[in-house]
């Protein structure tokens, strides 16, 4: 069911627990918003670096293991302390398995069988979902048709800016495919979950810190088990780099933000970074390494724009006020 912009929540919203999220985000959440697409961005490139040396559970468990030692440093630094309760640990566990564990181990896997251009395209279905699993299982995230149209411009987007003949490898690995479509969706639920540790009062860096170590603890014993990387050959020095890249850059700094992100916007707000993704990629194509703006580039940033202006939900109002005077 569709809810407008005016709706008035019924009794049974107000009986949901409420947490205060800024539906309409502030341009601090939307700068915020743009550095951890920059960050996710730059995992692909990382992956893409690393998927020719090392299998699948080694590439993510050395992604995680290296982000909880890169965040537990940081909340040394700081001074925090994490929490110690079970029921705590055992939502990091949870949040581990939704946000890490599943979701990055069948990405891999994906982009091992079909084109990157198709994978991204999967993985920016994540709003869509997550709109779908927000309006069910939260009180103050419910669909609107703005925001609906807002998801499907985005992905409209995304879609013309990659290029609509990737599109053709639809049904050719179809497994993979599906993978991609279980990891957007498990990072949907994911969002939705973790709305929870703003409610404990957990810091975002401890949380992204029980997040990745939880995950660790689910994955060594798996990379050990399947992967058995004592018999692998050492790898590169590049190959090295990008792991440390991917751990520090793109999972430990990246989750300090999305946690951060998570407690101040929602999940829906926040997930909005996979249509950020591309756009972020290809300007830094263009800025670094002298490669030339499309057309097709230009309408799908223009389709993603439309498509953030409509969630956002402030030029939506700003022309009904107009239209009313």
């Amino acid at each position: 069911m569709l809810i407008s912009p005016d709706h008035q929540p019924s009794k049974v919203d107000q009986m949901t627990p409420i947490s205060t999220i800024n539906k309409t985000m502030s341009p601090l959440e939307w700068g915020l918003l743009l550095l951890l697409s920059l960050l996710w961005g730059g995992s692909f490139f990382f992956v893409g670096i690393v998927v020719h040396e090392l299998p699948t559970l080694t590439i993510v468990t050395c992604r995680v293991g290296l982000a909880a030692f890169v965040l537990a440093a940081i909340m040394k630094f700081r001074g925090l302390k994490m929490p110690r309760s079970g029921g705590i640990w055992a939502a990091f566990l949870m949040m581990g398995l939704l946000n890490n564990v599943i979701p990055f181990t069948l990405i891999v896997w994906g982009q091992n069988h079909i084109a990157s251009g198709l994978a991204s395209i999967l993985n920016a279905t994540t709003p869509l979902f997550t709109v779908v699993v927000a309006h069910y299982l939260t009180g103050d995230e419910k669909m609107t048709w703005a925001r609906l149209v807002g998801v499907l411009l985005g992905l409209a987007g995304v879609a013309a800016m990659i290029g609509i003949d990737v599109l053709g490898g639809l049904g050719v690995g179809i497994l993979a495919q599906l993978a991609i479509m279980a990891a957007a969706l498990s990072y949907a639920f994911a969002g939705v979950f973790g709305r929870r540790f703003k409610k404990q009062d957990i810091n975002p860096i401890a949380t992204a810190t029980g997040q990745v170590a939880a995950s660790s603890l689910v994955l060594v014993p798996l990379a050990l088990f399947y992967d058995q990387p004592w018999q692998l050959s050492m790898p590169g020095v590049g190959t090295w780099m990008a792991l440390f890249g991917l751990a520090a850059l793109s999972t430990a700094l990246a989750y300090i933000l999305y946690f951060s992100l998570l407690a101040s916007a929602g999940a829906t707000n926040l997930l909005l970074v996979t249509f950020l993704i591309p756009v972020t990629a290809i300007l830094l194509g263009i800025f670094f390494l002298g490669e030339s703006l499309a057309p097709k580039h230009m309408l799908g940033m223009l389709l993603i724009g439309l498509g953030l202006m409509a969630i956002d939900g402030r030029p939506y109002q700003v022309l009904k006020s107009m239209v009313r005077r």
